[in-house]
């Protein structure tokens, strides 16, 4: 896993280069998470701050709650994203993260999205809110 200074998001497909991007359609296109949460995860396994890929997550925002988009519409940059539900832990996370990895992330894995308009987004790029929970950047 790669972690860019900035990557493309297709339409309907998801980032460009991922597993998952190769078929259209599908409500798991693009998984976020809280960047906080990985700080609050690695305490609970007492280790060092963990990077997004370590959770198997491609994109980490920070500043905003972003559970409170799951059901939203909402910009990256110059992408367009519609949340699709809650991102929960795999069995993986034990491969990945060592024994506990599953439970430290229950509720902190953040949510799924499908990609409506693709754009090459950057680290730093602004999260606005287009359409959903109004209390989501709040």
């Amino acid at each position: 896993m790669l972690e860019p200074e900035s990557a493309e998001l297709l339409t309907q497909r998801g980032l460009a280069g991922d597993r998952a991007s190769g078929k259209t359609g599908g409500a798991r296109q693009v998984t976020l998470i809280q960047a906080e949460h990985l700080r609050t995860i690695a305490a609970f396994l007492e280790r060092e701050p963990l990077s997004p890929s370590m959770l198997r997550r491609n994109l980490a925002l920070s500043g905003i709650n972003v559970l409170s988009l799951r059901l939203a519409t909402f910009r990256i940059g110059q992408a367009v994203l519609q949340g699709t539900g809650h991102c929960h832990p795999c069995s993986r996370l034990e491969e990945s993260l060592g024994f506990g990895g599953y439970n430290a992330t229950r509720g902190l894995g953040g949510i799924t999205a499908r990609v409506l308009e693709g754009a090459q987004i950057r680290i730093g790029d602004r999260v606005e809110l287009l359409q959903g929970q109004s209390e989501a950047l709040g």
